[in-house]
């Protein structure tokens, strides 16, 4: 597919077109998380927006580069969120305290809508530029688990970049799995599980002299 195909059509400045814009993304979202991909027409979504088909196509070439947009509206959010916790001065002092948080922060921001994220990340189109701003989000989370992993003298991995990518991968993977399964009455042992498991890996293995 054309990179063209994905990109927005009209970049709005004025308050009014911002909200339009706004209220076209919050209904893709809503009508993608409801009826799947292949069902979240652009007919649908302009009618739960309240504006015409005419107007979706003024913002939007297409049901795709909407995809494209809400997808890269959450890595975006996902960068927002380590950022604020690495910044903030709001980091627990424990190693175990600290995956807790992440581990936390992960389900927080899948579990809220997990249809829309299964539709955004198994079905939508990635193209370059999408495929861009994902690694760019999983380069900076790896970053802050690097440096995480640095300052704590309880780690004992050898290999801390290794270490850091695993911790980064686990998370983002187990989690979206586990949203998947449609079970959230089961959130606070996996939050649980998953944090053990993480901790015992890292205090795990050689030391690092």
């Amino acid at each position: 597919m054309s990179t063209a195909r994905l990109e927005p059509r009209k970049s709005p400045r004025q308050q009014r077109a911002l909200d339009t814009r706004r209220r076209l993304l919050d209904a893709a979202a809503r009508v993608f998380a409801e009826h799947g991909y292949a069902a979240g027409t652009t007919n649908r979504i302009a009618e739960e927006a309240g504006h015409s088909i005419g107007s979706l196509y003024q913002y939007f070439p297409n049901k795709d580069a909407i995809l494209v947009e809400l997808a890269t509206e959450h890595a975006h959010a996902g960068i927002a969120v380590i950022q604020r916790y690495l910044h903030g001065g709001s980091l627990p002092e424990s190693l175990e305290a600290k995956l807790r948080l992440f581990v936390r922060a992960a389900l927080d921001s899948h579990r809220d809508a997990p249809e829309l994220h299964r539709v955004l990340f198994e079905e939508a189109p990635h193209p370059p530029e999408l495929l861009r701003t994902l690694r760019e989000a999983e380069a900076t989370m790896v970053s802050a688990a690097r440096g995480l992993l640095e300052a704590d003298p309880s780690v004992r991995r050898a290999d801390l970049d290794m270490a850091a990518r695993l911790l980064v991968a686990s998370i983002e993977s187990l989690v979206h799995r586990f949203v998947g399964w449609g079970r959230p009455e089961d959130a606070d042992r996996f939050e649980a599980e998953l944090t053990a498991m993480l901790l015992h890996y890292l205090r795990a293995g050689d030391p690092r002299h």
